[in-house]
């Protein structure tokens, strides 16, 4: 794949976990006062990580043959584009007296750093097609 595909691909997907992590910080405002409401975030970086290494890491990896397609495949390398974001509950802490362990100005801030990190994404995507266009007119 080349790297114009791959990154856009790659900013699609980021501004779509940054949309889901929105949704997620506004869901932790809203039950902020509810009674043991465990807040929620997304988990999507790491896993990304993880699939690029092992994409990396398939040169220097045992090559096992299979010699029936009913075999387990154990040596795939993960696809990145398999990766989906993840909703994690922190169920380890207690911020208030009812229970509830949500920061609301904490979640107030992390919306307005996604909302920057979006714009950040949308202004790279718009880099990214305006190269390709320079690219074309010559």
């Amino acid at each position: 794949m080349n790297t114009f595909t791959r990154s856009v691909e790659l900013l699609h997907r980021a501004m779509d976990v940054n949309q889901l992590r929105y949704q997620v910080a506004a869901n932790n405002i809203a039950n902020s006062e509810v009674p043991n409401y465990k807040r929620q975030e997304v988990n999507f970086e790491s896993e990304l990580k993880r699939a690029f290494e092992d994409e990396a890491d398939t040169t220097h990896r045992f090559q096992l043959t299979r010699t029936d397609s009913r075999h387990i495949q154990i040596n795939s390398p993960l696809d990145w584009r398999t990766v989906e974001p993840r909703r994690v509950t922190d169920w380890t802490t207690t911020a208030n007296a009812n229970g509830n362990n949500v920061d609301a100005e904490y979640e107030a801030a992390n919306i307005l750093r996604m909302q920057m990190n979006y714009r950040l994404l949308t202004q790279l995507q718009s880099f990214e097609f305006s190269q390709m266009k320079i690219a074309m007119k010559k």
